[in-house]
């Protein structure tokens, strides 16, 4: 009974150092790139959300291509392809842009972001490369998915 009793108690003080730990750990703060990165991705999710081309290509390098799954078979569209499917609109209802990850390696970087409307929820897996002071998209691959809508 004496073990029980002491191995009962050892774990409640291991799970509250552990909480205590936790609550005393501070984030990193967050490096220019990273910041300059999230600044760029959400021009891309201000552009889409609302079909404004310039803020679409102002993430987006001249050179960059977009590629993903339609009907079996990997399409792919250039940067100049890819902005002539917008056009103006009001900005989606019930949609919003979020950034998922976000890793550095000095010029080069990957995202993983979600862009969520009341219809679809797109992935997409950004390469952004660092030019001069400027971080640009330079290549994404998108999946999306039907969201299910509760029958009415």
């Amino acid at each position: 009974m004496k073990y029980y009793l002491f191995t009962a108690l050892v774990f409640i003080v291991m799970i509250s150092c552990t909480q205590e730990q936790k609550t005393t750990e501070t984030k990193a703060p967050k490096s220019k790139d990273q910041t300059a990165i999230e600044g760029v991705i959400q021009n891309y999710f201000d552009g889409w959300l609302t079909g404004d081309t310039t803020l679409v290509g102002s993430a987006m390098h001249s050179t960059c291509h977009l590629k993903f799954v339609r009907n079996g078979k990997i399409d792919k569209r250039d940067r100049t392809q890819y902005l002539s499917g917008f056009k103006p609109r009001p900005r989606l209802e019930n949609a919003e842009g979020r950034i998922l990850s976000i890793d550095i390696t000095r010029t080069a970087a990957e995202a993983k972001v979600e862009l969520e409307t009341e219809q679809r929820l797109f992935t997409d897996y950004f390469n952004l490369l660092k030019e001069g002071n400027r971080w640009y998209i330079t290549d994404k691959v998108s999946t999306n998915i039907a969201k299910k809508t509760e029958d009415k």
